[in-house]
């Protein structure tokens, strides 16, 4: 099995709401969720909005490939509402966004998958509940 950390975070709708079905989905299609952050309230990142976002980790342990996380994880973004992925046009509101944090010791740098997660430790967002996680 491979332990994969996975970011969460939601600031559009009822967002306890869409974290608990996300997490949920999660463990009915990747793999078992063995522990979960506390969620935290944060503001936006990288963007300006008024609406506060709802970030946690969860620990996945899941028989999948990284390849194969990452297709779960984007299918799971698109029926939570998720119209588009942030790039080159800039982040915006989202019901659901999820990220690849960690997936064992493996360092992956393909141009639409990065692991360990590049910019994890400029967001204290996703930092404060991966320590949580990995107490």
């Amino acid at each position: 099995m491979h332990k994969v950390y996975l970011g969460l975070g939601s600031n559009l709708g009822d967002r306890h709401a869409l974290m608990e079905k996300a997490i949920t989905l999660i463990g009915e299609r990747i793999g078992k969720v063995v522990r979960q952050s506390s969620f935290i309230e944060t503001e936006p990142w990288g963007f300006e909005s008024d609406n506060r976002f709802l970030n946690a980790v969860i620990l996945v342990e899941t028989e999948h490939t990284p390849r194969e996380v990452l297709t779960l994880t984007q299918q799971i973004e698109r029926e939570m509402g998720r119209t588009r992925k942030s790039g080159s046009a800039g982040y915006a509101d989202r019901p659901m966004d999820i990220d690849i944090l960690i997936y064992d010791d493996l360092e992956i740098n393909e141009p639409d998958l990065k692991i360990p997660h590049p910019l994890m430790h400029e967001r204290e967002f996703v930092m404060i509940p991966l320590r949580e996680v990995r107490k």
